[in-house]
Parts: C-alpha cells; structure tokens; sequence
C-alpha cells in the first residue's frame, strides 16, 4: 500500500502544471565571468573548464540559502542547480539530502535518480547492478569485487558533494560496468586565499549506541595547500531471512518443504582518513600527492534455525546453528599526479600513478546442534581472506581546438593482483577442527587492462554539439586454481565506440541522444570454480567458462529548465549478450549450490522521468520514475525459461523551507520487481525523514530518520520444474540521529570537482 501512495505523491510531482514554475523559492540567477578555471587531471566529461583534479576536504555548503562569492570585486549571487547536465552526463547535489549529513553513502544513492540500493548495498543502474562506481573520475578499487556491498553500506556520505551518473559516458571512461558508471564527486573544501585555513566539524548520535564523527581542514601557504579528511561511524544493525523452500521428492511426486531462519544481530565500525598536499610550481605546473586509508570492522552474532520435512509429514532433518563473526577489511592508497598547463584554455596534460592496496575477510566460528538425526555438536571456523594489489597509470591530453571544438587523447594502464584464500575447518572441538578440502582452496589472478581513446567534441552551429569518441582495450587474464594446479588464462581485444548528440531547441529545452558499447568482465570470484561454503543448504561457486558481457545502450532525452526548476525524459533502450545471471542447482540431500552463468541475451527497454522544482514558494520537490520493460533469453540456464515483464521505480523528496532557519525533509523510494532467469526479485520501499536547524551561520543542528516504518527489505523467488525457493529478508534499518555541525575558517570556495555548471542557454 504504501508504495501506491509513493506512486500517487510522484505523480503529482511530475505532472505539477506550469505555474509552478512561476513559485520559484530562489531568485534569478546573476552570472559574471569569472576567471576561468583549469580542466581536470582526469578525463572530464563537462564541455567547459572545470577544477583542478584533486579531492581536497571543503567547508559545508548553504544548499538553502543564497549564496556570495566574491571574484575580484564581482559578487555573484545565485542558488545552487541541484541538477546540472552535459552532453553525457548528469549531475545531482547531495546538499539538500539530509539522509547524506548523518547516513551511509547507500543512504545518499537511494535518493538518485536511476539508481538503486538493495538491504546488501548492490548498487543497480535502471535495473542493472553491473555498474562501476569511480571517485572523482577516478577508478575507485574498495568499491570494486565484493567488498563493494559493505562499503556502500558503511562509509559515510557526507564526503561527497554531488552523484554524476553516466549512463553512456564517453570514451575517456572505462567501458566496464554494462549499468554505466556512478561518479562520486568530494566536496570541495581547500580555500584559495594564501595563509588562510578553512574546514568543518561534526558530530551525530543515534538510537541504539549509533554515532559518527568526523572533520576536514584545510590550509594554504603561498603555493601549496595541505589538506585531510577523518572520519569515525558505529553502527548497529540487525537483519532476519526467512527461507521457504520445497523440493520435489521424485519418489512420492511431493514438493517437500523445508525452512530457514537466519537472524543477524551486529555492529559495524568504520574509519576514514585522508592526506593530500597541492603544489604550484608556477602558473603552469601543478603537483599533487594524496594517501587514504579505510578500515571496516562489521562484525555480529547469528541465529539460525533449519527444520525439513519427509514425505510423510515429519521432521527429516532440523538443527540450529550460533555464529560469531562478519565482514572485516582495510583499504589503502595513494595517488601521485603532475598537470602540465599550456595555455589558459583548457589545454593540458596530466599523468598520474594510483597505488592500492586491498585486504578484507568474510568469516566466523560456528557451532552447529543437530536434533535430527541427534548429533554431537559440531564446530566450524570460516575463513575467506582476499588480498587485492593494483597499479593504475594515466595519461590524458586535452587540447582545444580553434572551431571551438575540443580534443581528448589518452593511455590508461590497470594491473590488478587477486588472492582469495578460502577455507573452512570442522571437528568436534574447537580445538581438534581439520580443514575441509570440498570448500578450501586457493585462488590467484593477475589482470591487466591496456586502453587507448580519443574523442572529438565541437558545436555545429549555434545550436547543435556533438561528441565521439573510441577506445580500444586489451584484456589479459591469468587464473591459478592454486589447490587443484590448474591454470588457465583469457585475452582479448575489444573495441568501444561511444556517440553523444545535444541539440538546442530553445534557451529552455534541449534534446540529446547518444550510444555507447559497454562490457562488464567477470570477478575473480565469478571464476572460481571451486566450492565456497555459505551454509550447510547453501554452496556457492565460480564459473571458470563465463564470458564477458557486453551491451549495446542507445538513449534519447528531452531537457527543460527554467531557473530552478528542470524537467527530464529519457527513452533508453539496453541489449546485453552473454548478460551474466545466478543460478542454482539442487545437488541432492537438500544441498543447493548458486553459481554464475550467461544469459543468451537481455534487453531492457524504458523511460525514465525526472524532475526538480517548487510547488510552493517554500516547497520544493525532487522526484524520478522509471517504467521499463525487461526481456531475458535463459535458454541453457538449468531451471530458467525466457521471460518477460514490466516494472516501475521512483523516488520523491518534499523539502519545506519552513523558515529562514528551518529546513524539513520527507523522502520515498521504492524499487519494481526485477527479473531473474528462474525468478524474480520483488520491489520494496524505504521512506526517510529529516530536519536541520541554522543556529548561526557557523553552527548547525540536524536530525533524521532512516527507514520510518522500520520495514525495508527484499522477497526473492526462484521457481523451477524441480523446486521452489522464496527468502523474504527484513532489514531493521530503522536508525535516527541528532548532531551538530561546526565550520570554521574563511577564505573562497573552490568550485566543485569534476562539475559543471549549466550553459547560459539553460541546457
């Protein structure tokens, strides 16, 4: 019911008349030409200058508020676009989402158009969770392989400034990730002026012993600039899935059933530290250096409950299992990077090195009672250790042309060194447990990633701009099944070609249209074709033959902004062959193992509707929905069938400027059901509350509920000639927090990274 009345408020919003744009809160926005900014390190895909490429720490914004900056003695007044455009891309602020002051960084996702956040932080494009997710344009590699979930669900999200989502960016980005890519832009917090030091504090606590902390500071000196991020969050959570499955008893013709309980009881700690320094050589030659470390502790205990059923009616097999343990990682990096300027017009060339270093575990000790048959106690220690080591080298050149056009060269090296450990000891004691060689193993692989690309960008007339581009990469894959001396290795060659198209209709409406070829290769776990114990029903396994996927993604868009207010259609149309897709099998004696197989093909096809704007003077909505229709081709898929069907997915945020000082959030989201080769995911809702207070024009107080109805959660449903499953999982997410926020320090504010403003036409 409740995501009727979600549906009902989102198409009030989007159907709001024109008049409502007349009811603008914010004034017209006063632009002068400041000085013009440098381009990025990083291939950007704004059409126009942008900031330096680094991701220093920033002050907090006034996203409610007017506000002044001074650029030699020229005062620009404006209220910040909460949405802003380029020819392939979307960007979306963070600064009035309240869930992103005192959430996770899931939190701030959720309120995004296109994207999804499931209760285990899958993050999702339109339906597709094959989505690479970068920092500052940058290859991110904690948010990369399974440590990926976690992350999302933990890291804080009030680093970030805006989400740029690219669902068919250029050729200067990575074709991995057949979703697209999910671009986190930090705040911007390093001040210009010379001998000045700007940051910010904060601190927020919660129900249920919740709380984080954290700061930023920055400092100029002549021509250098030191920077540095903390933070600090405790989180507590808990979970409960439901498992319903029914097995046919070939012997009787019956579907026997069995169920499962598994509760989650658990806390989780995160750390984040950040390091940078920005020196100016001259007017010309910038360097910059920046190391980050993270460090995750989710750790908790688990209950579960397992009872099956005989053809008779009677108990088969039950016992309970108690577990201690979770997830634990640590993430570091650093990243050193030279720009070389030759002129003032954007004309540039940047090489950077990136090094991390990746660590993390998935484990616990189990003590499993069987009742029936009766059985002595016995004890298990999991323990899935993975170790991640990768190289990135960038070159990216960029050089303006005279007919206003804009070219892009570059080279980008990465080389990615996988160790997953995985192994499961058992025995009657906890001392005396032996390892189990059906699901230990060791598992090493070593990727390397050459790519080349160019794109061209220039107007064509006054009206029309077009950008294409190519890239060209050269995959080489060594696999070492290190327990079973196996070894194997993939290389290929792929070309990429991307497409965008914007045209101007009015100063108020544009039209865009682009095309991109896409790939999303497989994890170094999807490889593994050994066994991974998750429980004693649950088996999971790599699939040593699975092929990459690659996607063909086609788009056409209809922009239009008034002031404040933007309103946006988008018809996409996605076709994946080889789409990757989870099956499971039953191995016998209710034992069922979950591996990863291709697709014949996939094909998504949808319209996607966004809008911003004021239905009151002091009343401004954000809301998006997403109707598409699925079509997946199973054939080969043990138990699958081709299937079809229909889906709806939105969001909507009311944001009350109920005084000067007072600022009241109410936000929905709700995801359609998606379809899986043997079933289908069903839709669920999260509905979100906040409020801040200015208490000076340093202080701040804010509150938020996460999850109001505390129901938030997933039914997935698998349905084949041999058995059925159905787990229904609950996440009590309900969380609220109440905090303060302190900057200090003066100094100018730095533009956005990797940002862009709007075109004086309105685009």
């Amino acid at each position: 019911m409740k995501s009727y009345k979600l549906a009902l408020l989102l198409g009030v919003a989007l159907t709001a008349p024109a008049g409502a744009t007349l009811a603008q809160a914010a004034p017209p926005v006063t632009q002068t030409a400041p000085r013009p900014a440098p381009a990025p390190a990083a291939p950007p895909t704004q059409t126009q200058p942008t900031a330096p490429a680094q991701t220093p720490p920033a002050p907090a914004e006034k996203p409610a508020e007017e506000e002044a900056a001074t650029v030699d003695e020229v005062v620009v007044v404006a209220s910040p676009n909460e949405v802003r455009t380029s020819i392939d891309s979307t960007s979306y602020s963070l600064a009035n989402d309240l869930q992103a002051t005192t959430g996770t960084l899931a939190d701030a996702l959720r309120n995004v158009p296109s994207v999804e956040v499931d209760p285990d932080g899958n993050v999702s494009l339109r339906g597709d969770s094959n989505v690479t997710i970068l920092v500052d344009g940058r290859p991110s590699s904690q948010f990369n392989g399974p440590s990926r979930g976690p992350l999302v669900l933990q890291l804080p999200a009030d680093q970030y400034a805006r989400v740029e989502v690219m669902t068919n960016p250029s050729a200067a980005y990575s074709p991995e990730g057949s979703g697209g890519v999910i671009n986190l832009i930090s705040k911007p917090r390093t001040a210009r002026a010379s001998n000045t030091t700007t940051g910010s504090l904060r601190a927020n606590v919660g129900d249920s012993g919740r709380y984080n902390v954290g700061g930023n500071v920055s400092h100029v000196n002549g021509k250098t600039t030191l920077s540095g991020d903390v933070g600090l969050r405790h989180d507590a959570y808990i979970s409960e899935t439901e498992r319903l499955r029914e097995r046919l008893d070939t012997a009787s013709g019956r579907f026997l059933p069995s169920t499962q309980i598994q509760d989650v009881d658990g806390t989780s700690n995160s750390v984040f530290v950040r390091l940078s320094a920005e020196h100016n050589l001259d007017d010309k030659t910038q360097f910059v250096a920046e190391v980050r470390h993270t460090d995750v502790d989710s750790t908790g205990d688990t209950t579960e409950t397992f009872e099956a059923r005989n053809a008779l009616g009677g108990i088969a097999s039950a016992y309970n299992r108690s577990s201690v343990g979770g997830f634990q990682g640590q993430f570091s990096g650093a990243t050193g990077r030279v720009l070389r300027r030759f002129d003032d017009q954007g004309h540039e060339w940047t090489n950077e090195l990136r090094l991390d270093r990746n660590k993390f575990s998935f484990g616990g000790d189990t003590v499993t009672n069987t009742s029936v048959p009766v059985r002595a106690p016995f004890f298990e220690l999991i323990d899935n250790q993975n170790l991640q080591n990768q190289i990135g080298f960038t070159s990216a050149y960029v050089r303006p042309l005279a007919n206003g056009g804009r070219l892009r060269l570059g080279y980008e090296l990465q080389a990615t060194m996988l160790e997953l450990d995985n192994s499961v000891a058992r025995g009657s004691t906890p001392t005396g447990l032996t390892p189990d060689p059906l699901v230990s193993n060791l598992f090493n692989v070593d990727q390397t990633v050459h790519a080349a690309y160019v794109t061209y960008e220039r107007p064509f007339g006054e009206k029309l701009s077009a950008q294409f581009g190519l890239r060209l990469e050269q995959a080489n894959l060594d696999l070492d099944q290190v327990t079973g001396n196996i070894q194997t290795s993939q290389d290929y060659f792929r070309a990429y070609p991307t497409g965008n198209l914007s045209y101007q209709l009015s100063d108020t409406q544009t039209l865009r249209a682009s095309y991109s070829r896409r790939i999303q290769r497989p994890g170094p776990g999807d490889l593994n074709p050994f066994l991974t114990f998750g429980d004693p029903q649950n088996l999971r396994s790599g699939n040593p033959d699975l092929l990459p996927q690659e996607t063909d993604a086609l788009e056409f868009s209809w922009q239009r902004r008034v002031q404040q207010t933007f309103y946006q259609a988008t018809v996409y149309y996605r076709n994946t062959n080889d789409a990757f897709t989870q099956t499971t099998t039953d191995l016998g004696n209710g034992v069922f193992l979950t591996r990863p197989e291709n697709l014949g093909s996939s094909t998504s096809t949808g319209l996607e509707l966004v809008a911003n704007g004021a239905l009151l003077p002091t009343l401004r909505y954000n809301a998006s929905v997403n109707l598409f229709r699925q079509e997946i081709d199973a054939a080969g898929i043990p138990g699958g069938s081709d299937r079809s069907g229909e889906s709806v997915s939105g969001r909507l945020s009311l944001n009350w400027q109920a005084t000067p000082a007072d600022f009241v959030q109410v936000s929905g989201v709700w995801s359609g059901d998606q379809l899986l080769a043997q079933g289908t995911r069903e839709q669920s809702t999260l509905v979100n509350f906040g409020y801040r207070r200015k208490l000076s024009d340093k202080w701040s107080l804010q509150v938020t509920v996460r999850d109001v109805f505390d129901d938030f959660g997933s039914i997935t449903t698998i349905t084949t000639p041999t058995f059925r499953d159905r787990a229904d999982q609950t996440f009590g997410g309900r969380a609220a927090y109440i905090g303060l926020t302190w900057s200090f320090g003066g100094g100018q504010r730095r533009p956005e990274q990797f940002d862009f403003a709007p075109p004086p036409t309105g685009g």
